[in-house]
């Protein structure tokens, strides 16, 4: 039996991507930001992989954590073909 991988969507790994640019820009670790939002630091760093499908409550901790508002966090996260909101 072959062990199947998980499917990781565009918006995931566009996601993650913005989370970590955020934190990066206010000089967190994943550590740091794990402190903040109270999630753990292995959950952000697939969070930040794309790797799984994080839940609306998530997100809003991590908004809060990261000090930036739900639109702006998803603004970079268009998906292909979809215009972004500027």
């Amino acid at each position: 039996m072959s062990e199947q991988k998980p499917i990781v969507s565009s918006i995931q790994i566009k996601f993650g991507r913005a989370i970590q640019q955020r934190r990066k820009e206010l000089n967190l670790t994943q550590e740091n930001l794990a402190h903040r939002t109270g999630l753990d630091r292995t959950y952000i760093a697939n969070i930040e992989t794309g790797k799984i499908n994080i839940s609306l409550r998530n997100i809003e901790k991590l908004a809060k954590g990261l000090s930036i508002s739900l639109s702006d966090l998803f603004k970079n996260c268009a998906l292909d073909g979809e215009p972004s909101q500027d």
